[in-house]
């Protein structure tokens, strides 16, 4: 069997079996098309010394990218051996590269008070823009909800439960899940349901389709500026971010936070932890009675800081 039908086989359960998405599937053909192409021969058959020497050469891309290449070989290997075209997985033997994930940007609890209020001002009065309504809802369903841009520009009218108490989310890896809608949010939908056109199949129409990200991106930044915040510290995804770490100061469940957020992979949603592990240190650092007290001549130093386990 050739590389190229073993790859379609591979790329073809990942679809069907864990409804892996487009971009997922291009990534993953690319990257084994180029190790098939750099091994010189049947990259199904490859040993161990292949692959370390394959490794070697990726050590000039950034560790996130080889750490993905390795990914996909591990993954494509241990389909051929389910489908018992090989007896063992040599993606195995080869060390993981250390990556090092960034911390997310995330948002202050006064700068989200500050663009709320700057929405809420917008769509004051009797018969506010319908522009100023929209952008209301939206900034509710970003923080108060935690969505991916993407997943709310495109959500559907019917995405709207009957009780209204959640929406149905069509995420990553066309998955869906419930997203849980605040008494907040569900206020700022009832204001926008009534303006939108009949007919129209999108919560957030525009044109032929719906909002696109670019231009939720711009309406964000736009509201930011007149809220007294910079712009460039603002995004969606920022919004995401306060979102998921703010629940976590609140005493959220990891593993709630994983469902809300969509996350296949708890470690995505530990980053968080993380963060706000380091506004810890911060705090400790600012507030702790010694931390303002200079160490004399003979004193020892003082270090008030997060212990290292």
């Amino acid at each position: 069997m050739s590389d190229g039908a073993a790859i379609d086989r591979f790329l073809e359960m990942m679809a069907a079996e864990r409804g892996a998405a487009r971009n997922t599937l291009a990534a993953y053909r690319r990257d084994l098309e180029q190790a098939a192409e750099w091994i010189k021969g049947p990259l199904a058959d490859a040993d161990v010394a292949a692959l370390r020497r394959l490794m070697a050469d990726y050590q000039s891309l950034a560790a996130s990218s080889a750490a993905r290449k390795l990914s996909a070989l591990r993954q494509f290997f241990a389909f051929l051996l389910d489908e018992g075209d090989r007896a063992d997985n040599p993606a195995l033997d080869i060390a993981r590269p250390t990556t090092r994930r960034p911390l997310p940007r995330i948002l202050t609890h006064e700068h989200v008070e500050r663009l709320f209020a700057q929405a809420e001002e917008d769509a004051a009065g009797e018969a506010p823009p319908a522009r100023a309504v929209r952008m209301l809802l939206l900034l509710e369903l970003l923080y108060g909800s935690g969505l991916r841009a993407s997943e709310l520009v495109a959500l559907p009218r019917r995405a709207i439960a009957g009780e209204r108490e959640y929406l149905i989310v069509r995420g990553k890896g066309d998955k869906e899940r419930l997203v849980p809608l605040s008494d907040r949010a569900r206020g700022a939908l009832d204001r926008w349901v009534p303006l939108l056109a009949d007919g129209s199949p999108w919560l957030f129409p525009s044109g032929k389709s719906h909002v696109s990200r670019v231009r939720l991106f711009q309406m964000l930044r736009d509201l930011a500026g007149r809220a007294g915040i910079d712009p460039t510290a603002v995004s969606p995804h920022v919004l995401r971010h306060a979102f998921a770490t703010h629940l976590l100061e609140g005493g959220a469940d990891l593993r709630a936070l994983q469902l809300m957020l969509g996350h296949a992979d708890i470690a995505t949603t530990e980053i968080y932890t993380h963060v706000d592990s380091r506004r810890l240190v911060e705090l400790v650092n600012r507030r702790h009675p010694l931390a303002h007290i200079d160490a004399g001549p003979e004193s020892p130093d003082v270090d008030v800081a997060a212990p290292s386990a």
